[in-house]
C-alpha cells in the first residue's frame, strides 16, 4: 500500500437526464425574452461526482491510499457508506449541518447538447476544513470553492506536504494574481491544453517558464497524450488507445488518480504520467466518473502492453 494522499477538491452528486429530442426545436430564439420550457426525460440516472471523489475512486483502484478532503451536506450519508464500502477513508470529509452536498442536474439532448444547473451547497464552506495535524506524502488541490482552495494550499504549504494545483473547472474564478499566488504555493501543476493556454494569457508567462518554479507541470491532451515539463525538459507522453469513446466526464481526475499513485510510489513524473494517461483512457470508454471497475490485475496487464511498466 502506498502512503495517503490528501485529494482536496470538491464532492457531489451529479443527477444526468437525457431528452430524446433537440433543444434547438423546442426553444425560439425570437421569445428568448420570455423563456419557459419543459423537457419529459424518461432517461435519468444520479452519479456519484466531483474531484475530491472521482480522483479518490481512481487512486483506490490502482490500490493506493487517498484521504478526500471535502464538504458535504446533510444529504450525503448514502455518498459516505459508498465510500465506506470502498474502503476510502472519510475522516476529512466534512458534513455542515443545514446544507445539501453540491449538486449538478444535467439535461443532454440527442445532439449532446446540455442544459445545467449546480448548486455548490456545502461546497461554500470547504475553507474550514482542518488540515492543521494531516500527514500525507503527496496532495491535491483540485477544484473546489476558491477559498476553501486557498486555505488548503496554504495549510499543506505550511505542514510541508508537496501538492499539485489542478486548476479544472476553477479555471474562471481564478485571475492572474491568484495563479501567481497559487503556483507560488504548489510544487506542480496539472492542466489541460485549453487551461494551459488560458494560463499563459493570464499570467503572461509560457508553461515552460511556469515550470522553472515548479517540480513538473503537466498538460493533458486528451487522444493526443500528455505533455510533461520538468527539470528544464519537455517531453511527449505517448496516448494509449481507448476500446471505446463513450464519455469524457472525469477523464481528467482518472488521469490525476494515476499520476498520484506513481509519485506516492517513488515513479518518475513520466512513469506517472504514462499511468495517468491509461486511467484516462479506461474511464472514458465507461458511463460516469465512477462506473468503470477494472481489476488491478487488468491495469497491470494493460499498463504493461502499453509502456512496459507494472504497477507491482
Amino acid at each position: 500500500m502506498t502512503a495517503p494522499v490528501l485529494i482536496c477538491g470538491s464532492m457531489a452528486f451529479d443527477t444526468i437526464a437525457v431528452f430524446e429530442g433537440r433543444f434547438k426545436e423546442h426553444i425560439l430564439a425570437e421569445r428568448i425574452q420570455s423563456l419557459s420550457v419543459s423537457f419529459l426525460v424518461p432517461s435519468m440516472r444520479k452519479e456519484y461526482g466531483g474531484c475530491a471523489g472521482n480522483i479518490a475512486y481512481n487512486l483506490k483502484l490502482l490500490g493506493g491510499t487517498p484521504l478526500p478532503v471535502a464538504t458535504v451536506g446533510e444529504d450525503a450519508g448514502e455518498y459516505l457508506d459508498y465510500l465506506a464500502k470502498l474502503g476510502i477513508d472519510s475522516t476529512y470529509v466534512r458534513t455542515v449541518p443545514g446544507t445539501f452536498t453540491a449538486q449538478c442536474y444535467i439535461t443532454t439532448d440527442l445532439d449532446d447538447n446540455q442544459i445545467a444547473a449546480f448548486h455548490p451547497g456545502a461546497m461554500a464552506f470547504s475553507a474550514d476544513n482542518d488540515l492543521s495535524a494531516a500527514q500525507a506524502q503527496w496532495a491535491i488541490v483540485a477544484p473546489d470553492a476558491k477559498e476553501g482552495m486557498f486555505a488548503h494550499a496554504q495549510a499543506l504549504n505550511a505542514r510541508g506536504i508537496p501538492f499539485i494545483f489542478d486548476l479544472g473547472q476553477a479555471m474562471p474564478l481564478f485571475d492572474r494574481d491568484d495563479l501567481e499566488r497559487m503556483i507560488g504555493l504548489a510544487q506542480a501543476m496539472t492542466v489541460n491544453d485549453y487551461e494551459a493556454g488560458v494560463v499563459e494569457q493570464r499570467t503572461g508567462r509560457s508553461m515552460q517558464e511556469i515550470a522553472k518554479t515548479l517540480k513538473a507541470v503537466v498538460i493533458t491532451r486528451g487522444a493526443q497524450g500528455a505533455t510533461l515539463i520538468t527539470e528544464g525538459q519537455t517531453t511527449e507522453i505517448a496516448p494509449i488507445t481507448a476500446d471505446a469513446v463513450v464519455d469524457p466526464t472525469g477523464c481528467g481526475d482518472a488521469h490525476r488518480g494515476g499520476l498520484l499513485y506513481g509519485l506516492t510510489a517513488g515513479w518518475s513524473w513520466a512513469d506517472s504520467c504514462r499511468l495517468g494517461n491509461l486511467m484516462g483512457a479506461i474511464k472514458i470508454a465507461s458511463r460516469g466518473p465512477q462506473n468503470h471497475a477494472p481489476s488491478r490485475a487488468d491495469i497491470d496487464a494493460r499498463l504493461h502492453a502499453a509502456y512496459g511498466l507494472r504497477l507491482g
